[in-house]
């Protein structure tokens, strides 16, 4: 059995068990990368020496278009792939070993390489966008922390504008096989809520009174099930949605935030006034503490110098 043999039935094995979303991701990243590297060789011949030497070029001349290398979070992603892949394997009893657990040049793609709006900037965007449809998600983004497809699979029943609550329920994905899904969240983690600034509520606020205006004109009554971002607001598809975030801050002059990155952007802010990472995961719906602590160590080291600063008043008091 070659590699590429095995993938494809490790490929098919799985389909039920993850979502439609990262079953396409696994395919795409054993098609065009791992399988054009060592997709010919007998399964129980692929030696962590092959493994290796497909990462390092992978750095170098990797991009499907040969324009190039891939970058170390996409490497990192083959090598996820491919070690949960043979660990199969092992459990299937074609392997004795997993060969990836050897391998040792694994990038560590850096934090600090994201991008992220300072409050300064990501103030200049939204003013920039005030009558722009971008404008209400990216605001939820920027001001709450929440995904892409969470965002687009708000309804009014999950905006609680009293009690200034968001309630994530479900998301929109896009397949190229099946389309839009709307689904629930991935995990229990995931499915949360998060409390609203009043900037959000009054901009929620007056962004339903305009759509229930649209659906009156149209003998349509809003109701609790009513998406907040309909086919009407032209931002049902996610893909959409970030293709329209790109074109609207390049040519504006803003610097290459991702719209994912607006995510990272609001806990950045949030870190910087020194609130509890605990409240940040959770707004994040991070799974665990440790993995916000690790995605955002970067933005740690100023919140150290606040702590030390903490201990001299603590000893200052003291002394007194």
């Amino acid at each position: 059995t070659t590699v590429n043999e095995y993938l494809d039935k490790w490929l098919l094995s799985i389909k039920g068990s993850v979502s439609s979303k990262t079953h396409e991701r696994y395919c795409e990243i054993c098609t065009n990368h791992i399988k054009p590297c060592v997709g010919n060789i007998s399964l129980n011949k692929l030696q962590a020496i092959k493994i290796s030497e497909m990462y390092a070029v992978s750095l170098v001349s990797g991009r499907v278009d040969k324009k190039g290398g891939l970058s170390k979070r996409t490497v990192l992603h083959m090598h996820r792939v491919l070690k949960r892949a043979l660990s199969q394997a092992v459990k299937w009893g074609l392997l004795t070993k997993n060969p990836c657990d050897a391998v040792d040049n694994i990038p560590k793609p850096s934090n600090t390489e994201r991008l992220t709006f300072t409050a300064e900037e990501a103030l200049s965007l939204l003013d920039k966008l005030k009558d722009h449809r971008l404008y209400l998600p990216v605001l939820i983004a920027v001001t709450t922390g929440m995904r892409r497809g969470e965002i687009l699979g708000l309804r009014w029943k999950d905006a609680d504008l009293k009690k200034k609550r968001l309630y994530i329920r479900q998301i929109v994905i896009e397949t190229r096989q099946n389309g839009l899904e709307i689904k629930p969240p991935k995990t229990d983690s995931s499915s949360r809520t998060i409390a609203l600034p009043q900037t959000t509520i009054n901009a929620l606020n007056k962004y339903r009174a305009k759509q229930a205006k649209l659906y009156l004109q149209m003998g349509i009554s809003l109701t609790p099930e009513t998406m907040l971002f309909d086919k009407f607001s032209g931002l049902t598809v996610p893909n959409r949605l970030t293709v329209s975030y790109r074109a609207f801050i390049k040519s504006n002059g803003f610097k290459h935030v991702t719209f994912h990155d607006l995510r990272h952007t609001h806990a950045t802010h949030l870190l910087e006034q020194n609130i509890h990472p605990k409240i940040v995961s959770e707004r994040l719906g991070h799974s665990t503490i440790a993995l916000t602590m690790n995605t955002y160590s970067h933005v740690m080291p100023t919140m150290q110098e606040e702590a030390a600063h903490k201990v001299d008043e603590v000893f200052k008091n003291a002394e007194k």
